[in-house]
């Protein structure tokens, strides 16, 4: 569907030097550029988010408590969320190709519009987009022009993310949408989510989530409760992917690339308040290497990866 093809992948240059292979392989070319083009459009997108599901492997210790992230009505939070993505490619023996996305910083103001209650156990966030800075200065131009932009989020008790809701200004550049959209991909796909059973200082849980990121990966995060400050609770989080299938099914039934070897994991820590939408502080790192090739084995393709998402406090 091409709406939501423009937010599905969090790296869609590397994605299309993957699909360049299959070009190589046919003996046609192909630009690595072309499927970072999108489209203006001035309406809200609602991308949906590959469901949660946690098993506590250790309860920890006494005294323990069912940690419900349910901000109320009208709170308003300020984060600065930061997130990078550093992108390597070779095929075959061609030099190796810089496909990473510039750091990028989002002063965020983060408004409850919708609390939990008992009738909806939702609650919904409305997220203002301030002044998006990086160190590239052709992002920095591009980011002039996307004042306005805003996002939202939908999450449950737990702390899962159901929905993300996108909705660039409608004046916004291409390179400006597409950042900004990648940085609020990778961090909804970075939060912790609770079990919904006691759990003391110590407790271990593991969130089981799928990651669709060109190919369909199960995400296994391993999350520790290391410390609680009073309402606020410290968690450090060890992730893995793998991917469900052997195959890479490429769009547009371009063919396919075997999967050779993959490797994703990282870890990081998180400082949640649940009586804030967002994660007050923190930082995760996920990094790894992966292996394809096409069919008859006569070309490969060697890609190196590194997402950095991080969280801090903002000013008002």
């Amino acid at each position: 569907m091409p709406v939501l093809s423009r937010f599905a992948p969090p790296r869609p240059r590397a994605l299309a030097a993957v699909l360049s292979l299959t070009a190589v392989v046919a003996g046609c070319s192909s630009s690595p550029d072309a499927a970072t083009d999108i489209g203006p459009t001035s309406t809200e997108v609602t991308v949906p988010v590959s469901a949660v599901t946690t098993t506590v492997l250790d309860p920890g210790a006494e005294p323990r408590d069912v940690i419900r992230v349910t901000p109320a009505l009208d709170t308003v939070q300020h984060i600065d969320l930061t997130t990078s993505s550093q992108v390597f490619q070779q095929i075959g023996d061609q030099p190796r190709q810089d496909f990473s996305s510039p750091e990028v910083t989002l002063p965020l103001t983060a408004t409850v519009t919708r609390a939990v209650s008992n009738g909806d156990p939702s609650t919904v966030v409305d997220l203002t987009l301030g002044d998006a800075t990086s160190p590239d200065g052709a992002l920095m131009s591009a980011f002039a022009a996307a004042s306005g932009s805003g996002a939202g989020l939908t999450l449950g008790p737990t702390g899962a993310v159901s929905a993300l809701r996108l909705r660039p200004a409608p004046n916004a550049p291409d390179a400006a949408r597409a950042a900004i959209e990648q940085a609020f991909y990778q961090a909804v796909y970075r939060m912790v989510s609770f079990p919904d059973v006691p759990i003391g200082v110590g407790a271990v849980w593991e969130i089981h989530q799928q990651v669709m990121s060109g190919i369909t990966l199960d995400q296994v995060s391993t999350a520790t409760l290391v410390a609680r400050d009073g309402d606020r609770f410290t968690v450090r989080v060890n992730i893995a992917q793998t991917p469900r299938d052997s195959a890479w099914e490429l769009p547009n039934e371009a063919g396919h690339l075997n999967i050779d070897s993959f490797t994703m994991a990282g870890d990081g820590i998180l400082t949640i308040d649940p009586a804030q939408p967002l994660p007050v502080d923190g930082e995760l790192t996920l990094a790894g290497d992966q292996a394809y090739s096409d069919p008859e084995g006569t070309t490969k393709l060697a890609q190196s990866l590194q997402d950095r998402v991080h969280w801090q406090a903002g000013q008002p």
